[in-house]
């Protein structure tokens, strides 16, 4: 990418009167630079490359005139003051949300819905800069370290607040509806280990809100879910406590890399395990079924590493 650059030229219409206005808004949205007025700087890839043609084929569609162009820096600005300058493009919005990162940071420990939409905000927006980060910014690495911490504090709060209720039989947990391996693990865990008298139900995400004694488990803001490179099932034996037994620890290698398939440990097991799970999924849509018969399949498991 270094040297070359797409360039976009726009002519824009006086009508309608909100075409500049949104153009400008796209333009920002794709982290274009501006060099001179309607002319606008990106570098060069197959992403940026769809980004200009779709904004030029609406400003052509609204009566305007774009014309698009595959240039290199040869003088008047060199590749590093480029390079520096889309950097700066959103230093002062970097400031902000770094400000408010350390804001959320001192009240993770209270997990407070209220820090978790803030945390969710601040998450959303810097995904978003993530992904027109075309230079290496030191903002955007501090602020994802931030982000990382905000996460692990909170997730720790969420559990301390959650062990009073697993500690106590019959708890009614929740989780998405067409369980597969993560999730059929989980619940053999959970009934195994951490509530034998636990109950379960399977929900639509979509329309689902959360009630007051309920443990989420494998879903999005659960009590226990993914955390780091952790699936849920690991994360369960962690802070319940389990991590010295080797037989749960063979079992979410195994987990971990058919939920997450980053072939982290590699065991030999792997691969059958998944093909005996994709089957039982394949012959069973039933999600209480699956659980049944998914953990005789993991009760098997554990007595042979036992």
């Amino acid at each position: 990418m270094a040297g070359r650059f797409l360039l976009l030229l726009h002519q824009i219409p006086p009508k309608p009167a909100y075409l500049r206005a949104k153009v400008l808004r796209r333009l920002s949205q794709v982290g274009a630079l501006a060099i001179k007025n309607s002319a606008y700087l990106l570098p060069e890839s197959d992403d940026t490359l769809e980004d200009f043609e779709w904004l030029r084929r609406e400003i052509e569609q609204q009566g305007g005139g774009a014309w698009l162009f595959l240039v290199e820096t040869i003088a008047g600005m060199s590749q590093e003051q480029i390079e520096e300058a889309f950097r700066q493009l959103h230093s002062a919005e970097f400031e902000m949300l770094l400000e408010q990162g350390r804001a959320l940071l001192a009240d993770a420990a209270a997990a407070s819905d209220e820090t978790f939409s803030a945390y969710r905000k601040l998450t959303k927006r810097s995904q978003e800069l993530g992904r027109i980060n075309f230079f290496e910014n030191p903002q955007l690495s501090e602020l994802e370290k931030l982000i990382s911490e905000i996460d692990r504090r909170l997730h720790a709060a969420k559990v301390d607040k959650t062990q009073s209720t697993t500690e106590k039989l019959g708890g009614l947990w929740v989780t998405r509806r067409g369980v597969r391996v993560d999730r059929i693990a989980s619940a053999w865990l959970i009934r195994r280990f951490i509530d034998p008298e636990a109950t379960f139900r399977f929900i639509n995400p979509a329309n689902y809100a959360h009630q007051a004694g309920e443990i989420r488990f494998d879903m999005f803001e659960g009590e226990f879910t993914h955390r780091g490179e952790a699936c849920t099932f690991e994360v369960l034996v962690s802070v319940n406590g389990l991590g010295s037994d080797p037989a749960l620890a063979a079992l979410g290698e195994i987990v971990h890399d058919i939920d997450l398939k980053d072939e982290r440990y590699k065991r030999e097991e792997t691969a059958g395990v998944s093909r005996l799970l994709d089957g039982l999924c394949a012959q069973v849509s039933d999600d209480k079924l699956r659980l049944e018969r998914g953990g005789l399949i993991f009760e098997s498991l554990y007595k042979s590493f036992g």
